[in-house]
């Protein structure tokens, strides 16, 4: 199969707008639940997008700016645990912004065919962060107690963060368990402090990802919007499910549906 046909070949049935509006919106509010009660939303919107024919790379810059919103309400919602975090946000914002830049720049400049290539990779690398992350978010709460604050743990810390932002701007999906690994180097203790840098340095990521993809004109509105829509009245519905479900049951959805997701486009 020739990569031009490949694009064509991804959905058996030609979908309307109609049903296309709805599956966004219901993704986007799953979505919306996922990052709300658990994180990793982007392993729901991102194939939605790409099963309603947005080609792979439009549909990853349109999911970047469709779950932004989302990223500033969990920011705001941990701004009562930024106290202290300000002197690591200013060494870790520049390369978040750097970092998300050249991994938007880098999206752009990757083919189509290429980036089709590269998604189930990226999909089952995410998948395995998101599976693993209970896991190591205690190894790192543990580990963090024997890290010794020093410069070179500081140095270290930027240079995770610029990579880590990288990757951000190029994909995104997983890059909070990774954050919490270079917060971890600085010697962070607290988890709702470190979530609340997280958040920060997450936003500011993916916000100069999203502008330089609307600037560049890679953003599919239509689709975002429907996305975006979705995506706030789940975050709202998100808060009040996890009182009822817990953050289990949500885990175990969203892993499972990484690894079919990732081996169904490998397999393709």
């Amino acid at each position: 199969m020739q990569a031009g046909e490949y694009g064509r070949a991804r959905t058996v049935v030609e979908l309307t707008f109609s049903t296309k509006a709805v599956l966004l919106f219901l993704a986007g509010g799953v979505a919306g639940i996922v990052n709300s009660v658990a994180g990793g939303g982007t392993l729901i919107s991102f194939p939605a997008l790409v099963l309603c024919g947005v080609p792979v790379i439009t549909a990853n810059a349109t999911n970047t700016v469709a779950l932004l919103p989302g990223g500033v309400s969990s920011l705001c919602a941990y701004r009562g645990y930024f106290s202290g975090q300000k002197e690591w946000a200013l060494r870790l914002a520049g390369p978040s912004l750097a970092g998300g830049l050249v991994g938007a720049v880098l999206l752009l400049k990757t083919g189509e065919a290429r980036f089709e290539a590269i998604v189930p990779y990226l999909i089952l690398f995410a998948a395995v962060l998101f599976t693993l992350q209970g896991r190591v978010a205690r190894r790192l709460r543990l580990g963090a107690e024997k890290v010794e604050h020093s410069t070179r743990s500081v140095a270290w810390a930027i240079a995770f963060q610029f990579c880590i932002s990288v990757y951000g701007g190029y994909f995104g999906a997983g890059i909070g368990i990774l954050m919490l690994a270079t917060l971890a180097l600085l010697g962070q203790k607290n988890i709702h402090q470190m979530n609340s840098l997280k958040a920060l340095l997450a936003t500011l990521c993916n916000g100069i990802s999203a502008i330089y993809f609307v600037a560049a004109g890679s953003v599919s509105w239509p689709y975002a919007l429907l996305v975006l829509v979705g995506g706030t009245a789940g975050g709202y519905a998100g808060a009040r499910l996890a009182l009822y479900v817990g953050e289990a049951p949500v885990r175990t959805f969203v892993s499972v549906f990484g690894f079919v997701l990732g081996f169904y486009f490998l397999l393709r």
